[in-house]
């Protein structure tokens, strides 16, 4: 086993980087290009903007029957679907969108961007500049308001002009919560789950940990990496990024449940060999760095850190009081990155939320992806006493 990224020795070589590239194969993207600049939040323009978004369902003759869902840090557009080209795993929440289910793509038309700064068919680190070189390091710092921008556009592309539902869990939570915020009159229903209003000092802590492993990679090269070999990337320090990240996505009962000290099998930690935990991180870690991109990694990581609503806004309880959606906001009992009194917090300042729910679960953070049944059930909430969308038209 390698200790760095949980690859054994036989196996072959990740790639420099697991981004999906010009010349892979499609699957179900669809692209919205800009040729506006996009103007930053901290500064300058981001030119030559592109989103990679799938949809489900058919769009009505009004456009009312709209739904985005927004991702988490590590997911893509890939909402719903088996994996296979162009898709290296299946969808996130494929139990959430289809033919009879919570989002019943019979009634709604949904649609899910890869966020800008990703990795998976969006402008990002590492997409081609203008110039034709990778954007790699010199790729600017982001925030979920300059990633919501972007959006916008999308919506603009589509004829959209406010969307029935905004639904985002974790990262994803923080792009619907700025939605909300900065485009009240854009946002009928909002689900906010597993998010916070202002990323916290323990949220920037734990990912502060994250940027320094990828960072510290002997093959980081200022993030300048995307022409290396395989096996050349820096596997090293994204593997390590995702461990400790994972670890705050479940909780601890869980993993002492699961695994215990127990060695992994036919190894003895005592004589160089894992614990079964150790062994399930590495897992996680070799998966990641064959589907993702350490330097997107970094941008969305900082992304994260710089989420506040309230800054220019006066304070988070000013800004979430700009918010007009039909709002609910959930949080899982054992998550310990995203406790329950920051949804709380934001349900507290909304005013048209009630209480925040609570959604019960023995996984951590991750029960949001993992629940779906309870996730279905708060999404019905918000849409089953929707007006019927009038007859559909081809979207695009």
């Amino acid at each position: 086993m390698n200790a760095a990224d949980g690859t054994t020795p036989q196996a072959t070589p990740p790639p420099a980087t697991g981004a999906w590239r010009e010349g892979d194969p499609p699957g179900r993207r669809l692209w919205y290009d800009s040729t506006a600049p996009l103007p930053l939040e901290a500064g300058g323009q981001l030119s030559g903007v592109r989103l990679a978004y799938e949809t489900w369902g058919r769009l009505a003759a009004d456009r009312s029957n709209a739904v985005l869902v927004l991702h988490a840090l590590t997911g893509d557009s890939h909402v719903a679907g088996p994996a296979g080209p162009g898709h290296p795993t299946s969808g996130w929440w494929d139990a959430l969108v289809g033919p009879g289910r919570a989002l019943d793509t019979d009634r709604w038309f949904v649609v899910a961007p890869n966020v800008l700064g990703g990795c998976q068919g969006s402008t990002g680190p590492a997409s081609l500049r203008p110039d034709g070189r990778h954007w790699g390091g010199s790729f600017p710092r982001l925030t979920p308001r300059d990633q919501v921008l972007a959006e916008v556009g999308l919506a603009d592309a589509l004829g959209i002009e406010r969307w029935a539902l905004v639904v985002g869990g974790s990262m994803g939570g923080m792009r619907a919560l700025e939605w909300a915020v900065s485009h009240p009159e854009r946002v009928a229903s909002l689900f906010v789950l597993a998010s916070t209003a202002v990323a916290s000092a323990d949220q920037i802590a734990w990912t502060t940990a994250q940027l320094h492993a990828i960072r510290a990679d002997p093959h980081w090269n200022g993030g300048d990496f995307h022409d290396a070999a395989p096996g050349q990337g820096p596997h090293a320090g994204l593997g390590i990024a995702r461990r400790i990240a994972h670890i705050t996505y479940r909780g601890a009962e869980e993993l002492d449940v699961r695994f215990g000290n127990r060695a992994q099998d036919g190894e003895d930690p005592r004589a160089g060999g894992r614990y079964q935990v150790e062994s399930y991180l590495d897992h996680h870690a070799a998966k990641l760095v064959r589907r993702f991109d350490a330097a997107s990694y970094a941008v969305l990581a900082e992304a994260m850190n710089a989420h506040d609503t309230g800054r220019g806004r006066g304070g988070t309880r000013a800004a979430l009081a700009r918010v007009t959606a039909r709002t609910l906001v959930a949080g899982v009992d054992t998550d310990r990155l995203y406790p329950l009194a920051q949804q709380e917090e934001i349900a507290a300042c909304i005013p048209s939320a009630d209480r925040a729910r609570v959604i019960s679960s023995p996984y951590g953070h991750d029960g949001f992806l993992i629940e779906a049944a309870q996730v279905a059930a708060l999404v019905r909430e918000l849409v089953d006493d929707v007006r019927e969308p009038s007859a559909t038209v081809p979207a695009g």
